[in-house]
């Protein structure tokens, strides 16, 4: 089942599952379920979504506009899980090769904070370059949902937009090049845990088209991630607690060649089995 937060024309933001071209809402006008975060916190996400779920009253997909499927959820992110990104990282930043080096093999992975809910961009919104940055791209990854137990709730799409000259520049800026406004992408849908694929089978492509013409495309799988999910939420849990539960970027194994930079107008899309397409516009303002 996947699950997602939609505007209708009337501005109300409302929660439904999504079932191809159309919307099922769902009923959360009363009860313990005020927000698609309720919902992921339960034990059992499918019973409840089920339960709440009005098929009497579907809607078509093209007259509501889809929006990040984030509430009160913190966004984290992992770095160096794949070996096409410990790569990158060493060319980026010559002077701390050895620390992506290092961590790509080190039983602590690399963890950081991205974002708050403000910051994140659903599908269609923009997502920005910065106004100091000539080296910007994006990271697709698949992202895990989390209860505030650490329960693995779901799945989404994430986009971790990072300024690679600002952080080779030295891996402490590495909050700068991570962390500002439009600065992640989330969407287009929530797809509940045991309505996955088969982890090893999942493909993640990203496709950046310029004036209609494709100008980067590349693709990976989960089954080359060096750490499995498990691991990098036992991590996250660590000494830190989620009240409200956690998005957890897992990294990303597509980093487009040195000599690309994303550039105002751009569309970046990023398919992931399971889930479906994320596409974003880039401005940098």
């Amino acid at each position: 089942m996947k699950l997602a937060k939609y505007r209708l024309p009337n501005g109300e933001v409302a929660v439904g599952q999504l079932d191809e071209d159309r919307l099922l809402p769902l009923d959360l006008s009363a009860g313990q379920f005020k927000s698609l975060a309720d919902i992921l916190e339960e034990e059992n996400p499918l019973e409840a979504a089920d339960f709440l779920v009005d098929r009497r009253s579907a809607i078509d997909l093209d007259t509501a506009t889809l929006v990040a499927p984030i509430d009160r959820q913190e966004v984290w992110a992992a770095g160096v899980t794949y070996r096409r990104s410990q790569s990158a990282r060493m060319e980026e930043s010559e002077s701390a090769a050895s620390c992506y080096d290092r961590v790509y093999s080190s039983p602590r992975p690399e963890l950081f904070f991205k974002a708050a809910a403000h910051r994140v961009s659903g599908p269609g919104q923009p997502l920005r370059v910065r106004t100091d940055s000539k080296w910007t791209v994006p990271e697709p990854e698949i992202t895990l949902v989390l209860s505030s137990h650490l329960t693995l709730s779901g799945f989404t799409i994430g986009n971790d937009m990072s300024a690679r000259d600002i952080e080779g520049q030295n891996p402490l800026y590495l909050p700068q090049a991570k962390i500002y406004d439009a600065c992640c992408g989330l969407g287009p849908c929530i797809t509940l845990a045991g309505k996955m694929p088969p982890h090893d089978t999942i493909e993640i492509r990203m496709i950046i088209r310029r004036a209609g013409d494709a100008v980067f495309e590349g693709k990976t799988s989960v089954a080359q991630m060096a750490r499995p999910f498990g691991d990098l939420i036992g991590w996250l849990g660590r000494e830190n607690s989620f009240p409200n539960g956690a998005f957890l970027m897992t990294g990303t194994g597509i980093v487009p060649d040195a000599d690309f930079a994303l550039e105002p107008g751009d569309l970046v899309g990023i398919s992931i089995d399971g889930i479906g397409t994320l596409v974003n516009p880039v401005i940098k303002d």
